[in-house]
């Protein structure tokens, strides 16, 4: 679209999606660009929450199979309700966990290292949480990470060539784990053609759907993903510290996890109290421990508006919406050495749109004094995510315009060109 020929009013005018934005709670005049990090609270959500607390209230215990949402099925209904979200059957996705646990539990589930196959492939670019848990995961196996971790490297320091993951496939490779969108630069890698080529080398893939999932739609079933985990407080806006989200395909069912729990046992079992764990056959089995309601109850708020339309409806918004945010920031902010490091092609990037400066820290301040509330990554990327639920496109506009005023007003140098504790 040539957007010198529409206004952002014109473009909001015409939004098929501009009703849901009343379903959130947005402040006056400010312009929240940080749903990539923690979405906007909905009330929906809310509402969800309350009904949980009611519950607790008015049945006690008996909340676990009584009340409107029983808490004992809450991780698979919620499953069930994350499924479309991620193209998935609804018994191979769990709300459980978090990331973190989660890939433990994925690593500890199908790292199984043999003397030929025994090393882990990631890259240099994921959120650290990834390489955290990788190494851990490696250490309890007696493994050196120097020599059993191989990491993709990335030759401008914000993207990775495909062809490069590939040719890293080697024959010593058990387990694959990236991530979809690059936290960082907002590069969406190509899922399928990864699997696939791992597949072909009898590598076991995982996928980190952090910063794409609710905003991106996936095939995790018909792409014959082996296992994924995601958060549910960024686009999908389940609240900060929400449960996470994992897919395991169906040909794994039946095999028991690597890190079982009482709730990983077959709901018909569990409170037989044995000691021989009868594990779930489909993604429940891959629970540890009790759900925690109350960072699992808004889910079902925020899940309900996903009901209101469609993963591709929401990704053809959200594409629109980061053009014309490259757009702006093209017209009016390159000028000032404002540097875009997404990709431009919009089948290799996200919902977020990355971009660099020197002084990126202490311009993030001015623009959160300004109203516009970004996310600060080290060192020096401003991510901007518009959301396709409440995000308009005036914001976007608006954004960009308060921006171009910090920068000609140099209102950034009152403060410290470094991240807070918190960036």
């Amino acid at each position: 679209m040539n957007f010198s020929d529409v206004s952002a009013e014109q473009l909001d005018e015409i939004d098929p999606l501009r009703q849901l934005r009343q379903e959130f709670y947005l402040r006056d005049s400010i312009i929240y660009l940080d749903g990539n990090s923690l979405g906007v609270a909905s009330k929906a959500a809310e509402k969800a929450l309350l009904s949980c607390f009611e519950d607790w209230k008015h049945y006690g215990i008996d909340g676990w199979t009584q009340g409107e949402r029983p808490w004992f099925f809450a991780a698979e209904t919620i499953g069930k309700m994350l499924a479309p979200i991620v193209g998935a059957k609804p018994e191979e996705v769990i709300a459980t966990g978090s990331i973190s646990v989660n890939i433990h539990q994925g690593l500890a589930s199908f790292f199984r290292p043999e003397a030929k196959r025994n090393k882990i492939l990631a890259d240099s670019l994921n959120f650290p949480t990834d390489i955290y848990a990788i190494k851990s995961q490696l250490k309890l196996h007696g493994l050196d990470e120097e020599h059993h971790l191989v990491q993709v490297a990335s030759s401008d320091g914000y993207t990775l060539n495909e062809q490069d993951i590939i040719a890293a496939m080697d024959d010593d490779i058990a387990v694959m784990l990236l991530p979809s969108v690059l936290y960082c630069s907002g590069q969406l890698l190509d899922i399928e053609c990864l699997t696939s080529e791992a597949h072909k080398r009898g590598i076991i893939v995982g996928w980190d759907l952090a910063h794409s999932v609710g905003s991106v739609p996936h095939k995790l079933h018909d792409w014959n993903v082996d296992f994924a985990v995601w958060c549910n407080y960024k686009y999908l806006n389940g609240g900060p510290g929400a449960v996470g989200g994992m897919f395991i395909h169906e040909r794994h069912f039946g095999r028991e996890p690597g890190l079982a729990g009482w709730f990983s046992s077959e709901k018909t079992k569990q409170f037989d109290m044995e000691h021989h764990l009868t594990a779930a056959n489909n993604a429940g089995a891959y629970q540890i421990g009790t759900s925690n309601m109350f960072s699992l109850a808004p889910l079902y708020g925020a899940l309900s508006l996903y009901e209101k339309t469609s993963m591709a409806a929401i990704r053809t918004k959200s594409s629109k919406q980061t053009d014309f945010l490259i757009y702006c920031i093209e017209k009016d902010l390159c000028q000032f050495g404002f540097k875009i490091v997404t990709p431009r092609e919009l089948e290799k990037r996200g919902g977020h749109i990355s971009i660099y400066h020197p002084e990126a820290a202490r311009i993030t301040k001015a623009m959160k004094t300004a109203g516009v509330i970004p996310d600060y990554r080290h060192p020096g990327i401003i991510r901007l995510a518009p959301i396709a639920f409440y995000t308009s496109y005036r914001d976007i506009e608006n954004a960009v315009q308060r921006i171009q005023c910090i920068m000609k007003n140099r209102s950034f140098e009152k403060y410290q060109n470094a991240r807070d504790i918190v960036a």
